[in-house]
């Protein structure tokens, strides 16, 4: 130490200002080595970009299960507003400790929440020139959600993304997932003690909508009921496009694609009548017909985004650089993610998973929770804030407006959105995010 103040005192006429300086860099360096050692992945550079990564991420598996039998990957990108300064000086600004942190899960089930970090709210995604079979190249998000909150997007469940399982033989579903999530986030915030006081949202969209409200309540009943330490501090959930209830997610698209004028007012007041506005009244044969008369009307329609080409219809195609900008994002994370230089960028357990997709429909995964209404209900009485947005340009849910109400509970559209709203409309929902969870008015 004593070196130290002979070499400040070169350069700092003060010894208070010496000695102000010295201790700051000792703090900063206490505080980086204490980060480090719960973080050991983190990323610095990434194949296809350029540099060092303007953000900060890490990446990495949590055991879970009894025997930690599942690896659940993920990628943690920490809020851009943190700077280490701002732990030993005032400022209007945001830490680690103070920003939100989000768990987000992409729906599916079985798909990757890379759908979520390089499509939709993440720090980058890819750019879209015509695909040449090369590795994708990044490039930065101007509307990432990182800039005012960090997020954990997480592979879930077990076989999603690079999540996998040590053993073959187990029974993954709605119910099971949720248990697991819980476990992650317990044992990662054990491991990352400095956000353990941050405020925590659980998020996701699709069918993510069944099983965040399942979460939320498995760790109010499992960890803040049952006196778990340390205390979580959950203030709520999020959630796009949800799926909720079958019968009404599935019900209301037929009004839905009536009211975007895609059938006519005949055939929709024919189906009316026929089902008796129950459209999953499947032991009706009348209904039924009707229901499949509409359907036949929208073949070829972009179910998640009316307006944009149904690149997922065409069964076969020889033009790959067309096919690339029609679905671009979910093209060239596929290309990007089975890229072997990426995988070790990433820290992806060698072999533990045959090919990266962005989702998987081979998982075997059991759909055993039938609707979520009754979790927000319980939910809502505990005064935890909810966000529910939609893109209205989505067949699978009811369109709407910006809508608050006593509980907590907040409902808004995303015009012009799709069914991951994020991915068409960035900027919008950026600024929604931004204003709700600082308790602004949408």
């Amino acid at each position: 130490m004593a070196l130290m103040y002979e070499q400040c005192s070169v350069k700092f006429p003060s010894i208070a200002l010496c000695l102000f300086a010295s201790v700051l860099l000792l703090l900063i360096s206490w505080e980086v080595n204490e980060a480090n050692e719960f973080s050991p992945n983190i990323i610095k550079h990434l194949p296809g970009f350029e540099g060092t990564l303007p953000f900060s991420l890490e990446t990495g598996y949590v055991g879970v299960g009894e025997s930690e039998e599942f690896q659940l990957f993920y990628y943690f990108v920490e809020s851009e507003e943190f700077q280490p300064f701002y732990y030993f000086v005032e400022s209007e600004s945001t830490n680690p400790k103070e920003a939100p942190l989000f768990i987000w899960m992409t729906g599916g089930p079985c798909c990757s929440s890379m759908v979520g970090l390089a499509t939709e709210m993440g720090p980058f995604t890819f750019k879209r020139p015509l695909y040449d079979g090369s590795l994708p190249s990044i490039t930065l998000n101007p509307h990432s959600w990182t800039k005012i909150v960090s997020i954990i997007f997480l592979d879930q469940p077990v076989g999603t993304g690079f999540s996998y399982a040590s053993v073959t033989d187990y029974n993954m579903g709605d119910s099971m997932a949720a248990k697991l999530v819980h476990q992650f986030i317990r044992k990662w915030l054990n491991d990352h003690p400095l956000f353990v006081s941050s405020p925590l949202y659980v998020a996701g969209d699709s069918y993510s909508g069944q099983v965040v409200p399942v979460i939320v309540k498995e760790i109010w009943d499992e960890g803040i009921e049952a006196g778990e330490q340390p205390p979580l501090n959950l203030k709520g959930y999020i959630l796009g496009n949800p799926r909720t209830d079958r019968r009404y997610d599935i019900g209301s698209r037929v009004s839905h694609i009536h009211g975007m004028a895609l059938i006519s007012d005949e055939l929709y007041e024919a189906a009316k009548i026929s089902c008796g506005g129950d459209y999953t009244n499947t032991g009706s044969l009348k209904c039924k017909e009707a229901v499949e008369a509409v359907y036949k009307c929208i073949a070829g329609i972009n179910s998640v985004h009316i307006l944009e080409t149904d690149c997922f219809s065409k069964k076969t195609t020889s033009d790959v650089g067309r096919q690339a900008i029609l679905c671009d994002e979910y093209i060239l994370s596929e290309q990007w993610a089975n890229n072997d230089s990426v995988q070790q960028a990433l820290n992806v357990h060698k072999g533990s998973i045959r090919k990266w997709k962005i989702c998987d429909t081979s998982i075997p995964y059991t759909k055993d929770i039938t609707s979520a209404i009754e979790y927000h209900r319980k939910l809502s009485s505990k005064g935890y804030r909810t966000l529910v947005y939609s893109g209205d340009h989505d067949f699978g849910h009811i369109a709407g407006f910006t809508r608050t109400y006593s509980n907590n509970m907040t409902f808004a559209t995303i015009k012009g959105g799709g069914h991951t709203a994020p991915t068409y409309k960035p900027e919008e929902c950026f600024k929604m995010i931004q204003r709700w969870v600082f308790g602004n008015p949408l």
